[in-house]
């Protein structure tokens, strides 16, 4: 059985799968092939129903309970010290910042919004995420969301950080921001649905046990991250809670997708399923 499974191509992924696509683990009659895009695109073709599994945005998911559940493996969280960032080209104020234009990188992930839960008002344009850094730098906009390797990289661009929204979530809510996750169609049903969990989550477990062999099948996705840089950004999001979401997880995936609703960014109640 071929299992068809979409995620971006960033270090964080490229860890957490390195033992599928390298055939680590014993996966049984069930066999993985990988399709590497950004996160938007992934968001997008999902509401399709394109792949068996995919990342996804959580923001994205409220759009796709009809054709897929959450695995209960795979999620990426913000913590209490870091998440996507905001920055701008020059010093701003918050308030300054919320006035001007914010390039993001796609209006289904779930930097979009959070963003738009600090700040409703905000004017967005929409920019590949590995050029926002650049778009910001020169002038393009006059600020950006950054998500993925850029996080710990916009100094050198000279870039101000204005606010980091994984901080300011765990300030109002004590709980991980919920970025990503991994989803599986609802229509491979529950037997399959639960062997592939159990792929996934013992992927997971081996890149976290071996981490420097899957560090350095993770490094050539990093865009030129030197090792300790690249190691310190797959251990914020390649950790314990993308063994499993835990309780808190689930908490915070619920209270991000009710708060979108209520705030009217998500048109409709979202009941997450997790399965796997």
């Amino acid at each position: 059985m071929v299992i068809r499974v979409a995620h971006s191509p960033d270090a964080d992924d490229a860890f957490m799968f390195y033992a599928l696509v390298h055939n680590k683990v014993d996966t049984g009659e069930r066999r993985y092939e990988h399709e590497l895009q950004d996160i938007e695109t992934l968001n997008r073709w999902a509401l399709d129903g394109r792949f068996e599994v995919t990342a996804v945005s959580i923001h994205a998911y409220a759009y796709l309970t009809d054709k897929y559940a959450l695995l209960s493996s795979g999620a990426s969280m913000g913590e209490a010290t870091y998440g996507p960032r905001l920055v701008t080209s020059r010093q701003m104020t918050p308030a300054e910042a919320a006035g001007v234009t914010i390039a993001v990188p796609g209006t289904m992930t779930t930097a979009y919004l959070a963003l738009k839960l600090w700040a409703p008002e905000a004017k967005t344009v929409t920019v590949p995420f590995d050029s926002i850094p650049e778009a910001v730098a020169t002038g393009q906009v006059e600020a950006g969301v950054l998500i993925h390797e850029a996080q710990l990289t916009y100094a050198e661009q000279q870039l101000h950080l204005v606010l980091d929204f994984g901080a300011w979530w765990h300030e109002r809510h004590g709980l991980p921001l919920p970025l990503g996750g991994n989803v599986v169609r609802r229509d491979l049903g529950a037997e399959k649905i639960a062997a592939i969990g159990a792929d996934l989550k013992a992927s997971v477990r081996f890149a976290l046990e071996h981490r420097d062999e899957a560090l350095d099948y993770a490094l050539s996705f990093s865009g030129g991250l030197e090792r300790g840089r690249g190691d310190e950004f797959v251990g914020m999001y390649v950790n314990e809670r993308t063994v499993d979401y835990g309780e808190e997880g689930r908490a915070a995936v619920r209270l991000l997708l009710r708060e979108g609703c209520e705030k009217g960014i998500i048109p409709h109640a979202v009941e997450p399923e997790f399965v796997g």
